[in-house]
């Protein structure tokens, strides 16, 4: 009561917040007319002017207001727009470093060249992220009229780019791009080995536009690269057999939560029949060394009780399909991950591919908490503000309207069943279409989409169906769905980034009507036609009452049902928005309270009859604030287990980057010889222990196998006083001299390129092992909760000393290369190894699909990479022109003399 009567007086904290920048607004204001006096070259050189500022100590807060000043003018001259003064509050908040909540048609793409452009100044990058390449490369050309007058160069990353293209890409003061194309290179540049070869600088400063949706949405699945790994098809076929032996009283399963677990009854008998099978290690399943096992045994327990044939999937061509749970549609080329897939093919007995293992990964928190400095833009927000602050550390500030929201939020209507519904949805989209009305429908699936199409087909409404697939056919679509009745089907995520104006948009008008008519008069005729035509119909859009916007039903999210309102009433507009609802969506079926069933049911509604109350949108915002409760704690959980992840991979990262910085590894290298010596001399004479218990039989052989040496420890035992440690320095000595005359066989710079190699090589290999024991642990350490431990504690206490081990293993393991290693005198520099074949994997979680690249024009996923090009010395001609010549004299993983950007072993040297 206080507080509503404080925030009635004195305004909400976010209020007093965007009031304290009206200063600097003034001040911006105060600058304006000098911008507008000065010439085109005057202007653009204000940028030279702010560097040579900064370069003599002042910083970008105190340039603000005079390059928001000369950002305002330059949009003005080269886009004929001119920013508002709240646009101005959303570029402030932007360069803070928060994210500015700005209404759908507030022109949140216009408002981040201000804070691009300042923080672009000191040439160190600025990355502006989007959903899609569509809208990179939009914004890119668009907003890049506004940076290349004022001198700041814009790159824009997208699918198929080799590694030149990238680099010249990252290298501009401004860079464009998708956030899976920024993380999946942030992972590949850390797979190269070479230091010229990557692609990325150091970060600095990113804006992500729709926030929400990068931030927030798609954090619920990493980023993935991964390779194909051995064969293991013994292995599932065995787990399968055992699986298909247990019975219905042997697991728990729970369809809710999609996961099923064996019962204590159930785990003994499984412990019972892989032991049978020679499968498991020692007598408990849950020991560390039955990782592996459990994990399969869990996936092969999931394919056989929860995955239903001709449901889940058909088997076709001795192949399991995956089925769009969606749509119903055949999604070849598709694989579940983490062996399941595999699972499922050895329980229809057909041929088991190889699964993808693992080589890097990372979530979209951890990686774009890496940047110093972070803002971000969504017209939705708010409901999230307190994920933004935990995970991220961001405040969410809500920028004011430049002209009140004159919309009208109905009440949802409320339906018996589906068939009701839908019945009444087509007949509202009738009525308001008829009458000039434009209707934009949103669905939360492509499968109610086109159920939705098949009502107004029978009432023969002209209407689009948009599915988020095609964003650039789309943003041409919904770009027009302001025009005078008409009607767009669009699934949730279908056309975000574009702008809904009444009767049309002139620009995409322009693009679409006119891309074949040349300059000229008749272009300039057709221009001012198409102006007044939009001009005169926007009139009779508004005169009809704007923009109906019509939810199919609630999602999820509260965020998204907004992101759908938000649609209509764009700048002071007219417009309506409603939501249609029955008992069976989604939503109300899983996570309705009970007592709201009941009293439905009770209510008994007539066929067709629908009711609305206050009562039941609270109901309705319970249920999604329970979902959004439980999408959170998956976001914080998939977190909880990255972090641990997170500080490995930035140690081997560190490790790889000063790897290929080196000089000379000499010190590197010897530190690690010397580790290996101690540790097995630590292993073989424990300290403590008489001459008398040490493994000296044992210790030679060590010696021998691990460090090519034939050395004398009998001998050396037999003398008195004598202390491991002399058994150490002597031994480390011995390597110490066989080692530095090996390397006085080969030049200084041929030396460090073997060890940098080597050293390399043997980092990645165990680092790909231990990402595939983690993934394992990960899948089966929530069981430790049984036994009354913390699954996260367990898992962070195994991945340490699995880390501890790794080192271990890959200091013994370059110590034992470089050790048997044999050279020629002055023999090149071996060549560094050459990528090897990766997939990249991000699974939406909206629709379940990789989206980790671009779809083809067949609508299928793509996810095989680019062939990734590596940069060499140019040869010119010496090849010639002949494939037959080049046999023998070109590298199997070198660019294709051919020049057609694939590998040569994939093309002209294919066997």
């Amino acid at each position: 009561m206080l507080g509503a009567i404080a925030k009635a007086i004195f305004g909400s904290s976010n209020d007093r917040y965007v009031k304290s920048l009206q200063p600097i607004i003034a001040r911006i204001a105060g600058f304006e007319k000098n911008m507008e006096a000065m010439t085109d070259a005057e202007l653009s050189n204000q940028t030279v002017l702010f560097r040579q500022r900064l370069a003599g100590g002042e910083s970008l807060d105190s340039l603000l207001p005079e390059a928001f000043a000369t950002v305002r003018e330059a949009a003005r001259r080269t886009l004929g727009q001119r920013h508002y003064d709240v646009q101005m509050i959303g570029g402030i908040v932007l360069h803070r470093g928060e994210i500015a909540e700005m209404r759908t048609g507030e022109g949140k793409t216009l408002v981040a060249t201000l804070a691009t452009y300042l923080n672009a100044l000191p040439g160190t990058g600025v990355h502006v992220v989007t959903v899609n390449d569509y809208l990179a490369r939009r914004d890119a050309e668009w907003m890049g009229q506004v940076y290349r007058f004022l001198g700041l160069t814009v790159g824009v990353i997208v699918p198929n780019l080799n590694d030149t293209q990238r680099r010249e890409a990252y290298a501009a003061d401004i860079t464009y791009g998708t956030n899976n194309e920024f993380g999946f290179d942030y992972l590949r540049d850390n797979m190269k080995y070479d230091r010229a070869q990557m692609v990325q600088r150091p970060f600095n400063f990113a804006i992500v536009d729709e926030v929400d949706s990068i931030l927030i949405d798609e954090a619920r699945t990493p980023l993935i690269i991964s390779g194909p790994t051995d064969d293991k098809s013994e292995l599932y076929l065995a787990v399968d057999a055992i699986v298909k032996q247990l019975v219905a009283e042997d697991y728990e399963l729970d369809e809710k939560q999609k996961s099923i677990i064996l019962t204590e009854d159930g785990t003994e008998k499984a412990e019972r029949l892989l032991e049978g099978a020679g499968l498991l290690h020692g007598a408990n399943l849950y020991d560390f060394e039955n990782t592996q096992v459990v994990h399969h045994l869990n996936q092969a327990l999931r394919a056989n009780v929860m995955f239903k044939r001709d449901i889940d999937y058909i088997v076709r061509g001795g192949k399991v399909v995956i089925i769009d749970e969606f749509t119903g549609r055949m999604m070849d080329g598709r694989r579940w991950s983490d062996g399941l897939h595999q699972a499922v093919e050895a329980k229809e007995g057909v041929n088991i591919e190889p699964e993808n293992q693992t080589l890097a990964s990372v979530t979209f928190q951890n990686y774009f908490r890496m940047y110093p400095k972070l803002g971000g833009m969504t017209g939705t927000a708010a409901t999230e503000a307190g994920e933004f602050h935990d995970i991220y550390k961001l405040n969410v500030v809500t920028i004011p309207t430049n002209l009140p929201v004159s919309r009208v939020d109905e009440d949802d209507q409320f339906y018996k069943n589906i068939k009701d519904k839908f019945a009444a949805i087509a007949k509202s989209i009738e009525e308001h279409s008829s009458k000039g009305q434009p209707v934009l429908v949103g669905t939360v699936s492509i499968e109610k989409s086109e159920m939705l199409s098949e009502y107004l087909r029978q009432l023969n409404v002209p209407h689009n169906v948009l599915n988020a697939r095609f964003h650039e056919q789309e943003a041409h679509i919904v770009a027009q769905a302001g025009r005078l009745g008409a009607v767009t089907i669009a699934t949730n995520m279908a056309g975000r980034g574009t702008d809904i104006q009444l009767g049309g948009n002139v620009e995409f008008r322009i693009e679409d009507e006119l891309k074949d008519l040349p300059e000229g008069p008749e272009r300039e005729a057709a221009i001012a036609r198409i102006k007044r035509e939009v001009a005169e119909e926007r009139e009779k859009v508004r005169a009809a009452g704007g923009l109906f916007v019509l939810g199919t039903e609630r999602h999820e999210s509260r965020r998204i049902d907004n992101q759908l309102r938000g649609r209509s009433g764009r700048q002071g507009d007219p417009g309506l928005s409603r939501f249609y609802l029955s008992l069976d969506d989604d939503l109300l079926r899983i996570f309705g309270p009970d007592t709201m069933f009941a009293k439905m049911m009770n209510a008994n509604l007539a066929d067709g009859e629908a009711i609305g109350s206050r009562w039941l949108n609270k109901a309705i915002e319970t249920a999604q604030k329970k979902v959004e409760g439980r999408n959170y704690d998956i976001r914080k959980q998939l977190l909880e287990y990255d972090d641990v992840m997170n500080d490995q991979r930035k140690v081997i990262y560190e490790q790889r980057t000063d790897i290929m910085d080196a000089e000379t590894l000499d010190d590197v290298v010897v530190d690690m010889r010397h580790d290996t010596v101690s540790a097995l001399v630590a292993a073989a004479c424990p300290p403590g222990s008489y001459p008398e218990q040490w493994d000296v039989a044992g210790l030679t052989e060590t010696a021998a196998s691990t460090l090519n040496l034939e050395a004398p420890i009998a001998d050396w035992v037999k003398e008195e006083a004598v202390e491991p440690e002399m058994i150490e320095e002597r031994l480390r000595a011995m390597l110490d001299a066989e080692m530095a005359a090996k390397a006085a066989d080969l030049d200084a710079d041929t030396w460090t390129q073997v060890e940098k190699s080597i050293l390399l090589q043997t980092l990645d290999h165990h680092w790909k092992e231990h990402l595939a024991t983690l993934d394992a642990l990960r899948q089966v350490v929530h069981l430790r909760a049984y036994a009354q431990k913390t699954p996260i504690n367990e898992y962070k206490q195994e991945a340490f000393a699995l880390f501890e081990r790794m080192l271990e293993v890959i200091r013994e393991d370059v110590t034992r290369t470089l050790a048997f290693a044999r050279f020629m005198p002055q023999e090149p520099a071996p060549p560094l190894p050459a990528m090897p074949d990766i997939f990249t994997t991000h699974i939406d979680p909206l629709t379940g699909e990789n989206d980790s690249l671009g779809i083809d024009p067949d609508g299928l996923v793509t996810t095989r990479l680019p062939p990734l090009q590596i940069v060499q010395p140019d040869t010119g001609n010496e090849l010639g022109d002949d494939p037959a010549q080049w046999v023998g004299r070109v590298s199997r993983n070198a660019p294709c003399p051919c020049g057609s950007g694939l590998k040569y072993k994939h093309c002209h040297g294919a066997l």
